[in-house]
């Protein structure tokens, strides 16, 4: 008789996954979890109604991803850049045919949704949706009579680019899954 095996990640909803991801940024230590959920399922409420986002950067692909525990990236500076590792995006590809998520991520959907992805952190990176995620959030951090000044939430712009990204890709479930999923393939890998 073989030992039980432990629940996958797949067996935890997308929403817990986006609150684990709260809860594991060093600014969010000792704060309510009650808050981490709301901020969580305010920020892909969020990233889930925004509209398609076309990727007008430079997109450079490179090879060293997995060492670097990245499967794409957007950068700022020199230039509006968006990296894809495409050792990571293959990495990616068989863990969901070996897992059996084909049905939640179709071929080439990883790639889509990378680059979804990104052009959520370039929109909200040069444009006004950065102050409405704050505003949704409602973090207060100083408050003058009616004025109120709205505080970033570390964390709550990668859960939206992952809530926007299963949304305009049609993926069964979020990216954030096959972000935890790698995470520990690769600890295991290098154990």
């Amino acid at each position: 008789m073989s030992a039980p095996t432990a629940p996958g990640p797949e067996t935890r909803d997308d929403l817990d996954h986006a609150v684990d991801l709260l809860a594991a940024t060093p600014t969010h230590e000792g704060r309510d979890p009650r808050l981490l959920r709301h901020w969580a399922r305010t920020a892909e409420e969020f990233g889930s109604a925004l509209a398609p986002v076309p990727c007008l950067t430079k997109v450079v692909e490179r090879t060293d991803g997995l060492e670097r525990g990245l499967l794409a990236r957007y950068t700022s500076r020199p230039t509006p850049t968006v990296e894809l590792y495409t050792d990571t995006l293959a990495a990616a590809e068989v863990l969901i045919d070996e897992r059996g998520w084909r049905h939640w991520y179709p071929p080439g959907s990883v790639r889509a949704a990378a680059l979804a992805h990104e052009s959520v952190h370039e929109h909200l990176h040069h444009g006004p949706a950065k102050a409405a995620l704050k505003r949704a959030l409602g973090h207060v951090v100083l408050r003058a009579g009616r004025f109120r000044l709205y505080g970033h939430v570390a964390g709550a712009e990668e859960i939206a680019a992952h809530a926007h990204a299963r949304t305009v890709c049609g993926l069964g479930r979020s990216p954030l899954l096959l972000t935890a999923a790698l995470a520990d393939a690769v600890t295991h890998r290098e154990k």
